[in-house]
């Protein structure tokens, strides 16, 4: 086992997140700005660390992250970029096509690693979970700046919030736990979501469009993980 290869991974994604930092620095409000590099250090470091956990358990250690897992962490760096802008919303709100596009290059880095994971066969149970975590992230992220936009009411939380909902329901109904069968229904779902908060957080979006935009993507999330939770009742 080489898990000082892992490590200097990891480390490198580190070094990227904190040079993105001292860009976005000189933009964020001077008091705001050691508050934005907490959180998305704090956020980055928090990935980091499940990461490691998870894959230092298996045999993926051996060959560092991987291919795909490599991918997955750079879109892992932008996440995390984002989720510190939280802690300024003067610079969500002045920056938002900057932010925007950050987003989208995270969006379509998503739909990367999975052709990296199938072209290189460096698939894993471990890089798919920690793809599958990373975008329930995203969304609360994406969630959490419209709410501090006041783009949408309260109630956006319910997108970023329902997966989270979703594993601690497994605590008491083991049976919601177990494996779902690939679906092609749960990934649109997934992007559509992503994309309609993403283009909700737009400055030149009017707070009703911003608000029908969200209001889709959650009834499409509910309805998604209803077939899901239908799906795993019957196969208990």
């Amino acid at each position: 086992m080489r898990p000082w290869r892992l490590a200097l991974e990891l480390t490198l994604g580190g070094v990227v997140l904190l040079g993105l930092l001292g860009l976005l620095a000189s933009r964020a409000g001077a008091g705001a700005a050691p508050w934005v590099a907490a959180l998305a250090l704090a956020s980055y470091l928090g990935m980091a660390a499940l990461l490691w956990h998870a894959l230092r358990r298996g045999p993926r250690v051996r060959t560092g992250l991987g291919p795909a897992n490599r991918v997955t962490l750079a879109r892992g760096v932008l996440v995390a970029l984002l989720a510190g802008t939280l802690a300024d919303p003067a610079l969500l709100a002045a920056r938002g096509e900057w932010l925007f596009t950050l987003a989208l290059v995270a969006l379509a880095l998503d739909g990367v690693d999975g052709w990296v994971a199938r072209r290189t066969a460096s698939a894993s149970a471990v890089g798919a979970r920690f793809d599958m975590e990373l975008d329930a992230f995203f969304t609360l992220v994406l969630c959490l700046a419209l709410l501090q936009l006041e783009r949408v009411g309260p109630w956006v939380l319910a997108i970023g919030a329902m997966r989270y909902a979703f594993v601690a329901a497994s605590w008491r109904w083991p049976w919601l736990a177990a494996e779902l069968p690939e679906s092609l229904r749960r990934k649109a779902v997934c992007v559509w979501q992503v994309a309609a908060l993403m283009l909700a957080l737009l400055p030149a979006m009017s707070d009703l469009l911003a608000t029908w935009l969200a209001a889709t993507a959650l009834v499409g999330l509910t309805l998604s993980f209803a077939v899901d939770v239908r799906w795993l009742y019957r196969h208990r």
